[in-house]
């Protein structure tokens, strides 16, 4: 025996057992709902007058549709538009036919999702430690710099004997600057002004005589 139901806005081929999927119907799995009949095959009788048979079908589980790709595209445009669409559907199962009920070994149950187990987080330090943390931090580089100046303390004492040094010899360089005394150019002008005058007495003498006529 089969039967020919409606099914939204089509006709659906039915026996008892099938599973079948509908446009999406607003019951939970679990639940039963009546498809209306359009037609009645039983062996050889067929009726189409079906008013006193009922279809039940038992609602297994609810999902979408294959994915339907759709593109308009006009020549010489630059028109195109795609869409995507996924229609909402019911999986039933056709558990009676008027008098023809469906066996108990012979129903069937939704499928189990798969279960994705979500990532743990990555656990985030408190921030009472990092607090902690960061005096220590810092007190490390100031005792390193405290631990310098007395690591320098030694040359200090050089520079200050360099300097030391320096003011000493200073003094006697400048005895050695102030002890020449510049008396050359005095005796030369002596010199030159004995001799000028010794010229000038000797001049007389070595005159030529003016003979007389």
């Amino acid at each position: 025996m089969y039967a020919i139901v409606r099914a939204g806005g089509r006709q659906e081929k039915v026996a008892v057992g099938d599973l079948i999927s509908l446009d999406r119907v607003q019951a939970k799995p679990g639940e039963t709902v009546i498809l209306p009949t359009v037609l009645i095959v039983d062996g050889d009788k067929v009726n189409t007058d079906a008013k006193g048979v009922t279809v039940t079908a038992e609602v297994i589980d609810h999902n979408r549709g294959p994915k339907i790709e759709i593109l308009r595209y006009k020549n010489k445009t630059g028109y195109r538009r795609r869409q995507g669409h996924r229609s909402d559907l019911t999986d039933v199962q056709i558990i009676s036919i008027g008098s023809e009920k469906i066996a108990a070994g012979d129903k069937a149950t939704a499928k189990a999702k798969p279960v994705v187990a979500k990532k743990a987080a990555p656990v985030k330090a408190a921030p009472a430690a990092k607090k902690a943390a960061a005096p220590a931090a810092e007190a490390a580089p100031a005792a390193k710099k405290a631990a310098a100046p007395a690591k320098k303390a030694a040359p200090a004492k050089a520079v200050s004997s360099d300097s030391d040094a320096k003011a000493t010899k200073a003094p006697a360089s400048a005895a050695k600057k102030a002890a020449p005394a510049k008396k050359a150019p005095a005796a030369k002008k002596a010199s030159t002004t004995s001799s000028s005058d010794a010229k000038a007495k000797k001049s007389p003498a070595s005159a030529p005589k003016k003979t007389e006529k």
